[in-house]
């Protein structure tokens, strides 16, 4: 039998997660609601973390409190570690390295991925939380290459979703409004550019993926589709069956 772990008062949470400090109502879908998953997980609130200021100001004077925390959880025994917040892509090298575990801080790391399994001509959709926060040194963070086409489409212009989760409202949220927008949005960068899949690099919108492919008919990666990739690269199991 293989050496047991101790020295912890709690056991079998495969993944942590580091969360922006939000106060907007967290739905099934959402990184930020735990029943999304269907494996254990571990929150870490980082207290200074507002999304005003991770998304449109200087991140990097919070890397030292991201790493912080991301060590706390590798300490408590989880095996992988995301965060609640696609523009954290800038923080992904840093924190790769300063972890012995792995650390995915974006979606945006799918979009190589997703560029490779398509037709060279095809661009990659991203729909991210607001356009004009999302530069080149976010992309270039998380493997996106100049090589790689995209096409950017945001949804700060977008009432429900600008105000609730944008604005960081503390009041119930009205999805059916949401997905509205977001999938206006994508229809609409479906019909101005040759995108052949989308991204979301918002972790709240996961929720909305079935909506979106469902009118697209495009393959739609968000956050959880890549956590779910992660927790089993990390857990493997034993496969069963019969010959």
């Amino acid at each position: 039998m293989a050496e047991l772990a101790s020295g912890r008062n709690n056991y079998g949470q495969v993944l942590g997660i580091l969360m922006v400090n939000t106060s907007f109502t967290r739905i099934p879908g959402d990184i930020g609601n735990a029943s999304t998953f269907k494996f254990p997980v571990r929150y870490k609130v980082i207290e200074n973390a507002t999304p005003a200021l991770v998304v449109e100001k200087a991140i990097k004077t919070l890397l030292p409190q991201f790493i912080e925390a991301a060590k706390e959880l590798e300490t408590e025994g989880v095996r992988a570690i995301t965060t609640s917040c696609g523009f954290l892509a800038l923080l992904q090298k840093e924190m790769a390295d300063a972890l012995h575990i792995p650390i995915f801080t974006s979606s945006l790391l799918q979009v190589p991925l997703a560029y490779r399994m398509m037709p060279a001509s095809k661009k990659v959709g991203i729909l991210t939380a607001n356009s004009k926060a999302l530069t080149k040194d976010h992309l270039r963070s998380v493997g996106i290459t100049d090589d790689i086409p995209v096409a950017i489409a945001g949804l700060e212009d977008r009432e429900e979703f600008a105000e609730a989760i944008g604005g960081n409202l503390k009041r119930p949220l009205e999805p059916h409004k949401i997905q509205a927008g977001i999938v206006s949005v994508c229809n609409e960068l479906k019909k101005k550019e040759d995108i052949g899949a989308i991204v979301f690099e918002c972790t709240n919108l996961p929720p909305y993926s079935y909506g979106v492919q469902k009118s697209t008919g495009l393959p739609v990666f968000d956050i959880i589709t890549l956590c779910n990739y992660i927790h089993d690269v990390v857990l493997r199991k034993e496969f069963e069956g019969f010959l």
